[in-house]
Order: structure tokens, then C-alpha cells, then sequence
């Protein structure tokens, strides 16, 4: 039960850190690139400057509060208490470093596109680590959640994208600034596939074909040293028609040295394929939900 228990502990413990470091991160290439240079990174916060600077009303700050609550309370009828309390976190931290890391000296950058490029990896980054842990920075993030929900063929990259454009084309019509637009957009662009990659491209697992004359004594290996489930695929060989057996199977990352190794060792001659995979649902991976990214 200890050993439970810890384990469980060090789950929750790296949850936060990877919102805390997602945060910060986030908040780095907004204090440091883009505020410096201008740039309009979309979302509820460069909603809530448009507001403000065409009303006066409030506070930047108070306008975006103001759209993150009913936000945040269809987050959590949605999604669940969990979303809620890393979202909070999230929200919580990256205001916090927003503020802090503001202090800092911004590099001097003669060449608009540096800003550009790194302030859309690194903002990209950072969402991408709060999103994948399951919770968000508040504002349009939430929004990105709850429309993926309806539209799973949607990546939520594109989502933001989409979302992040229609608030710099507003930007750009009423205050007249299409040149800070257009640069705006390119970064923009940048910061959605970052935000992909890090959600879907850093989620892979391998599939691995294997053939060989012993592929019982393969898939036993696999069974009883990796735990792995692993299926008999009919094969033919393309020269000889002599039916075969693929054994088929799927494991993280880390275990395909193992798997080389146990194969290999069984039959040093064994044909082996490894492709790349993510999202893999089914036992010994995730499960599906309705809220899966």
C-alpha cells in the first residue's frame, strides 16, 4: 500500500511540475519576445486588450478575469474537477510569472522575425505541457477543450490557430495595424504547431512486426520477459508462398532496446519492423475518453 501510495505521489507531484514549468515557460516567450515586440498573440488576453483599449473599461486584467469565468465553470462541468484545479493552478502560476519574469530585460533584437519565431516556440512550448497534462492556462485554452470535444477529427493546434486569427484580424480592423498583424500571424502559425507537436508528435509508442520461423518462442518472450500482448498476423512470402506467422505488438519508447535484444536473441536473423504510433487506446496504454486531445 506504501509502495502505492508513493507512486502516487510522484504522479501528482510530476502533474504540477509539468503545469508549473508549462507556465512559465509560456509566460518567458510572452515577456520576452512577443510584449517587446508588439506582437498580438490572440487568445482571451489579446481579446481583453482589444476591449480595453476601445471601451477603457477596468483593467486589461479585470476584462480577462471577467471572460475566464464562465469559462472556467463550463470547464469544470465538462471536464471535470480535475481540469478545474490544474486549470486554476495553471491561471494562477503563469499570472504570477507573467508579472515576475515582466521585470526582466527583454534582448535587445534588431530583426523582428527572432521574436517572431521564438516567442511562438516557446509560448507553443509552454501551453503545449499545461494542455498535455490535462488542464489549461485559463482564457482561450478552455475554449480549445471544449470545442474539441465536438469536433475529435480537429486538431487542437488548428483549433487555436483558427481562434488566435479571428482576434488578430479583429485587432488589425479596428486599430488599423495589418503590418503588426501579419507578423503576429506568422508567429501564431509557429505557436500552433509547436503546440501540436508537443500534444500529439512527443506521444509516441512503437508497433513492431516481427518475422521469423520462431515466432511462437518470440511471442513467448515477449509475453513472459515484457509483458506485452502481442498477435499472430497471417503472412505469405512473396517468392516461396510459404505461409508464415507476424507477430505483432505494441510497447512505449523505452522498451523497444529490450524488445532488439529478446528477439534477436531468440533468432539472430529475425526480420523486424518498428513503426512510430501515438494515441494508442487498449489495455497497457490509455483509454479512451471524450476528452482525449
Amino acid at each position: 500500500m506504501a509502495v502505492l501510495t508513493k507512486n502516487k505521489f510522484m504522479k501528482e507531484a510530476v502533474w504540477v511540475l509539468t503545469i508549473l514549468v508549462g507556465a512559465a515557460l509560456y509566460s518567458v516567450g510572452f515577456d520576452l519576445f512577443w510584449k517587446p515586440a508588439a506582437l498580438n498573440g490572440g487568445g482571451v488576453s489579446g481579446l481583453s486588450l482589444i476591449i480595453f483599449k476601445v471601451t477603457g473599461f477596468a483593467s486589461v486584467g479585470i476584462i480577462n478575469f471577467l471572460i475566464n469565468v464562465p469559462l472556467f465553470v463550463a470547464g469544470r462541468a465538462k471536464l471535470g474537477n480535475r481540469f478545474f484545479i490544474g486549470s486554476c493552478l495553471g491561471m494562477l502560476f503563469s499570472s504570477i510569472t507573467l508579472d515576475l519574469f515582466d521585470r526582466l530585460p527583454a534582448p535587445k533584437l534588431d530583426n523582428i522575425f527572432l521574436p517572431i519565431i521564438y516567442g511562438g516556440i516557446i509560448c507553443g512550448l509552454g501551453v503545449g505541457l499545461i494542455v498535455r497534462a490535462g488542464a489549461t492556462a485559463g482564457g482561450s485554452d478552455i475554449l480549445i477543450r471544449l470545442i474539441k470535444m465536438r469536433r475529435q477529427n480537429a486538431s487542437v493546434g488548428t483549433i487555436s490557430l483558427c481562434i488566435d486569427t479571428c482576434i488578430i484580424l479583429l485587432n488589425a480592423l479596428i486599430f488599423r495595424d495589418i503590418q503588426t498583424a501579419l507578423y503576429s500571424g506568422i508567429s501564431v502559425y509557429i505557436y500552433s504547431k509547436v503546440f501540436d507537436a508537443v500534444i500529439y508528435r512527443f506521444d509516441y509508442s512503437r508497433v513492431a512486426l516481427i518475422i521469423s520461423k520462431n515466432h511462437k518462442e518470440i511471442a513467448d518472450v515477449i509475453a513472459d520477459k515484457m509483458h506485452r500482448g502481442v498477435t499472430f498476423l497471417e503472412g505469405e512470402g512473396y517468392y516461396t508462398h510459404e505461409h508464415t506467422k507476424v507477430v505483432m505488438t505494441a510497447m512505449p519508447n523505452k522498451q523497444l532496446p529490450e524488445l532488439k535484444q529478446l528477439v534477436t536473441g531468440v533468432d539472430p536473423n529475425a526480420f523486424i519492423i518498428i513503426q512510430d504510433s501515438h494515441n494508442i487506446l487498449g489495455e497497457g496504454f490509455q483509454k479512451y475518453s471524450k476528452t482525449n486531445l
